[in-house]
């Protein structure tokens, strides 16, 4: 058996009071805010017909499976989690309706308010929420009951697994986002669209037709009328948005109803032949896109981070090596996340999160050895399987699609849950025909997609001269174990294995230097390292598990960094 060690990050060790209490939209955010997450009651039952016992608490917005959480335990297949708390609103918060917002809960959820149902939703990485002004009385309870079958038939559910190890993380049930309120005139603005140019953004408002936006910019504010839910705004001597400067225009729109502050940048993204290869380019010029591969996982939260500061040290940390991009891997953060991403200048690559059965013959094992293409259409025929992944494809474009740090998205990776990826392609284009598309990431390919894809772990890193953008979308994952910052003791995982720090590094600059920045000359647009952090059994991560340790220091890497981005 294993020895697994838990590990804490400083922010986990150091919680107290309401976790995570920042605003969690800051796209469309009002001066009404009211925070739920802390400690609520908590039960578990074997059926949804048996009465709860709330016998417990838990610390939301953390999972059970989680040790943040106070629970620390994975259940059953079948079991029903229970959430209870009870709240009252201030007089002066309450408007003519009151909004209860749920970043994300896995997977099905019932949501009671003084025990009358208010509402249902099922998926594990979208935001829901409910108008509950007509349930309201002066002390309330909110009570949240959760299934969680894991079943990858039906809905997304990345690297969450209850038989965890390996590649294959612990799971995560119930809340795992912000839980909050707040409270709006009758007629208010429901959410927002940003379209924008090298020196233009269109503002389009669903739920309120006339008002003013006001755009803040370097010489001064510049304001337009909102006619028919809509502003186009034009932008002189733009300041465009990159890692090197990520300027964002912060704006409000002003209504006689309601008011939020929101912001955009100005950013381009084409493909251009240059010199006969073809480009990924931001901002009108080729641009190596330098990443890591982020799972998004921490050693005390799972999903959930302890805290603000730990999205933000490991975006600061991959800034200090020169990376410019994370790619998100198969996971949707909250948006606190992008929000960061945005501000600090870090280009993000987003997966889709995967439904549909993995099989390792057919997604690890024959690809490894040269299986690249397959027909997809005959892969994952399941209509429920297929419907829930289209579903939640566009749920995540929705809901991120006015981050300006999101430049890609990824729809499938290396064969999990991939149907028909054409199709996928053109209904992910209808829905966002600004950003670059990767079909399938890794393999099985030969469907329509802007990029030629491809994983690389077990053999030199070669790629031959393609008529799209090439992508190393992953390679590299070498393991080095830091003493007294490793989660399992015995085992190992990654794609080869150093004792030594130093000798760790060395690989490391070596694999860059000798295999990926040639590639750069010939085609190579995006190379993408596993990985930011160790996860579980993972121990490939450039930082520690636990966030306490960097395994590359900035001086022994930033050269290799600017490296690629003078051969592009």
């Amino acid at each position: 058996m294993s020895n697994f060690v838990k590990l804490y990050t400083k922010e986990g060790e150091q919680l107290k009071g309401q976790p995570l209490s920042e605003y969690p939209r800051p796209l469309l955010k009002r001066d009404s805010y009211i925070c739920l997450n802390g400690q609520w009651d908590f039960a578990v039952t074997k059926n949804a017909d048996t009465a709860p016992v709330f016998d417990r608490t838990i610390l939301v917005p953390f999972s059970p499976e989680c040790m943040l959480s106070g629970i620390d335990e994975v259940f059953s297949q079948d079991s029903v989690i229970w959430y209870r708390t009870q709240f009252s609103l201030p007089l002066e918060f309450v408007k003519q309706r009151v909004i209860l917002h749920f970043g994300a809960v896995d997977q099905q959820t019932k949501v009671y308010l003084n025990d009358s149902l208010i509402g249902e939703h099922s998926g594990g990485y979208s935001h829901f929420e409910f108008d509950i002004t007509d349930y309201l009385q002066s002390n309330n309870t909110l009570t949240v009951r959760v299934v969680d079958r894991l079943d990858e038939h039906v809905f997304p559910y990345g690297k969450q697994c209850r038989k965890r190890g390996g590649m294959w993380y612990t799971p995560t049930s119930g809340i795992w986002q912000t839980v909050w309120l707040e409270s709006v005139e009758e007629k208010y603005i429901h959410s927002i669209k940003i379209d924008t140019g090298s020196d233009w953004a269109k503002i389009s408002v669903l739920g309120i037709d006339e008002g003013e936006v006001t755009v803040k910019t370097p010489t001064g504010d510049v304001s337009v009328p909102l006619n028919g839910g809509v502003a186009d705004i034009k932008l002189e001597n733009p300041r465009m948005w990159c890692p090197d400067d990520p300027y964002l225009y912060r704006f409000q729109i002003t209504c006689p109803t309601d008011k939020i502050e929101s912001y955009f940048a100005l950013r381009t993204l084409e493909i251009k032949q240059v010199n006969g290869i073809p480009r990924l380019c931001l901002n009108g010029k080729p641009y190596f896109f330098h990443g890591l591969l982020d799972q998004g996982y921490y050693s005390d939260g799972l999903l959930t981070p302890a805290s603000l500061k730990n999205y933000e040290q490991d975006i600061l940390y991959a800034k200090k090596l020169h990376f410019n991009m994370l790619r998100k891997h198969i996971k949707v953060e909250p948006e606190i996340f992008y929000y960061a991403c945005d501000r600090l200048g870090m280009i993000v690559f987003q997966d889709m999160v995967n439904n549909g059965h993995y099989s390792f013959i057919r997604d690890t094992a024959l690809p490894t050895v040269g299986l690249l293409h397959l027909n997809d259409r005959l892969l994952h025929r399941n209509k429920a399987t297929r419907k829930q992944f289209y579903t939640e494809m566009e749920q995540t474009v929705q809901q991120l699609y006015n981050h300006p740090c999101i430049c890609y998205w990824t729809i499938f990776n290396e064969g999990w849950g991939q149907f028909c990826s054409t199709e996928a392609y053109h209904r992910l284009r209808k829905l966002d025909s600004s950003r670059f598309i990767d079909s399938a990431s890794g393999w099985f390919m030969g469907g329509d997609t802007d990029v030629y894809s491809r994983h690389i772990y077990f053999k030199k890193v070669k790629l031959s001269k393609n008529k799209k953008p090439m992508v190393l979308s992953e390679f590299g994952g070498y393991s080095y174990k830091p003493e007294g910052h490793v989660f399992n003791t015995d085992q190992t995982y990654g794609y080869g294995k150093y004792n030594d720090r130093k000798e760790f590094v060395k690989a490391l600059r070596e694999l860059y230097s000798e295999q990926v920045v040639p590639l750069v000359e010939k085609g190579l647009c995006a190379a993408v390292y596993t990985q930011v952090s160790d996860v579980e059994d993972e121990t490939n991560g450039l930082i520690s598990f636990d966030r306490r340790f960097e395994k590359v220091l900035p001086e022994e890497f930033v050269d290799i960094s600017n490296k690629l981005y003078e051969s592009i």
